[in-house]
């Protein structure tokens, strides 16, 4: 009544969930029959202990019985052979019929017989079995040895001991004393044991569902209550998110292991060909420390950081995972913005077309502003001399920048920079060291939209200085190119040199379309070029960048130029 009460609680706490058990429930039914075969099993057991201890006991009695009678004088003188072994006419059951009494009186033996040496029962216990032929099993008693062992006379089991009988006269075999005991039958030894057996079957049931209980409430808790089914599904609807997201995803395990990659993210970290990453390390896949460190670092969660995976922009967002408020790993996503740098780098170059372009113009008001009050008053020679000397300075200009630099599209930005300096009270002055042949088309992009935002950046900066100068120093050195622009403005504090080049970071006030864009981009295509771009404190006081290009044209410098 008890196990039916409890089996109706459970069911009913752990439920049906859409037609079908729950996981716990399944896992609960599961570890009842395990332990009911296990109760079963060791019933089993118990019973045939109980034969083989009753095999034992039973069977040393037995063996004592068969003895005693087979020694008896008065067993003997009936059996007393005469003549070439024939037992003689006067032995009947009814002279042997009190020794066969008196062995049964001393034990609780089942029956006792005397046997011949044909095997043929002269005396026993029960009636009915004299005359007949003895049911001996495996005994080998007719040869004069003792056996003890089972027989099964009438089709009931027995234990059982034959003792032979042993002539007084000449040592001679006279015939076998057998003492049987019956084994109990399957229901006197339940009987028996029943309160034993049930004392301790009743503790080992209570404690296997009690035990059974716990863990399914502890597998309900971890599944959610969930069937196998959903379980499944589950499982089935997340590996096929996984692979349907375009944006790539990476679980990591607090072991460092990888437990979950999605194809997007294996085609983005280049690991398509190699073998399946999911349970290895991470840092065993061969990919940059930069990366191994984005994809398992301790500490904060990780917001738009760049990194640069072969010649792919990569932009990492790493979160902690935990279940329970215990940790369990961090989970990565992976955005490829190859194409999207590509465009800022285009609009990079463009906004400062745009600017020099506005400069330019500005530059352009002002001066045919003088020209025309010039004219206005009659001043015809101060017009010819202004024009002359704007004439002379451009050409000036032009002719340093065009003989150092050979590339048209470097020193048209210089040129264009040099105006827009000019404009904000800002002098731009190109080292005469500066040597630069023409460079192929991709390296000329590039090339411009570093220069660009380097000068750019460095105009602002000195803007506000006294004497306000920047200068740049371009030079093509075998397969590598340098540049270095310096500036005398308040320079970069050293524990900020880092943070430059994070996008988002300015510290120039906000504007339409956002700060925080030029730097980024410039490490950016170092980056990819296989280059490098470093800060130091510049002589004057201002901020030094220094940046190192591979270059694929080979420098051919013309000194003579």
């Amino acid at each position: 009544m008890d196990v039916v009460v409890t089996l109706s609680t459970l069911g009913s706490h752990l439920g049906w969930r859409r037609g079908e058990l729950t996981l716990a429930a399944k896992v609960l039914l599961l570890q009842l029959v395990v332990i009911a075969v296990l109760l079963t099993a060791v019933g089993v057991l118990s019973v045939r202990q109980s034969n083989a201890d009753f095999a034992d006991d039973q069977g040393a009695q037995m063996r004592s019985v068969a003895e005693y009678v087979a020694t008896l004088p008065g067993v003997r003188g009936q059996l007393q052979s005469v003549e070439d072994g024939q037992v003689p006419a006067s032995t009947n059951p009814q002279r042997l019929a009190p020794y066969v009494e008196q062995g049964v009186s001393l034990s609780s033996a089942t029956d006792v017989m005397v046997v011949s040496l044909e095997g043929v029962v002269l005396a026993a216990t029960d009636p009915s079995r004299v005359g007949d032929r003895a049911a001996l099993g495996d005994s080998d008693g007719l040869e004069g040895r003792g056996w003890t062992g089972d027989v099964e006379p009438d089709d009931e089991r027995a234990v059982a001991h034959h003792a032979p009988i042993i002539s007084e006269v000449d040592g001679s075999l006279l015939g076998i004393v057998a003492a049987e005991q019956t084994y109990p039958s399957l229901a006197d030894q339940i009987a028996t044991a029943a309160p034993d057996l049930a004392l301790f079957l009743g503790l080992g049931a209570l404690l296997g569902v009690a035990g059974t209980w716990v863990v399914s409430r502890m597998v309900r808790r971890s599944t959610r209550g969930l069937g196998t089914t959903e379980l499944a599904n589950l499982a089935d609807h997340r590996e096929a998110l996984l692979h349907a997201i375009r944006e790539g995803v990476v679980g990591v395990g607090t072991d460092g292991r990888v437990t979950v990659m999605n194809d997007a993210a294996r085609a983005t970290l280049d690991l398509d060909a190699g073998p399946d990453p999911v349970g290895r390390p991470v840092d065993e896949l061969g990919l940059d420390p930069h990366v191994v460190a984005l994809l398992t670092g301790e500490g904060a969660d990780v917001k738009d950081a760049v990194a640069l995976v072969g010649t792919r922009v990569v932009v990492f967002n790493r979160g902690r995972a935990s279940t329970g408020g215990r940790g369990i790993g961090t989970v990565t996503t992976l955005r490829d913005r190859t194409e999207l740098v590509s465009l800022q780098s285009q609009l990079s170059s463009n906004l400062s077309i745009t600017d020099t372009l506005r400069a330019q113009t500005h530059e352009f008001d002002n001066r045919l502003h003088t020209i025309s009050g010039l004219v206005q008053l009659g001043e015809y020679d101060e017009v010819a001399t202004l024009v002359g000397t704007l004439t002379q300075h451009r050409a000036d200009v032009n002719e340093r920048v065009s003989k150092r630099l050979h590339d048209p599209a470097v020193a048209a930005l210089v040129i264009a920079k040099h105006a827009v300096a000019e404009e904000r009270g800002v002098a731009l002055e190109l080292d005469p060291g500066s040597r630069l042949p023409p460079l192929a088309p991709d390296e000329v992009a590039d090339l411009t939209t570093v220069l660009g935002n380097l000068v750019d950046n460095a105009i602002d900066a000195a803007a506000g200085s006294q004497d306000p100068l920047v200068e740049l120093w371009i030079l093509a050195d075998g397969d590598t190119l340098h540049v270095r622009v310096r500036d005398n403005g308040p320079g970069v504090p050293a524990d900020l040199r880092e943070a430059i080049f994070v996008r988002g970071f300015s510290t120039k006030p906000d504007v339409l379309g956002g700060r925080g864009i030029g730097l980024p981009l410039v490490r950016l295509i170092c980056t990819q070029r296989g280059g490098t771009v470093t800060i130091e404190e510049a002589d004057t006081g201002g901020a030094e960048f220094l940046v190192e290009l591979p270059l694929a044209t080979a420098a051919d410098e013309d000194d003579g130029s």
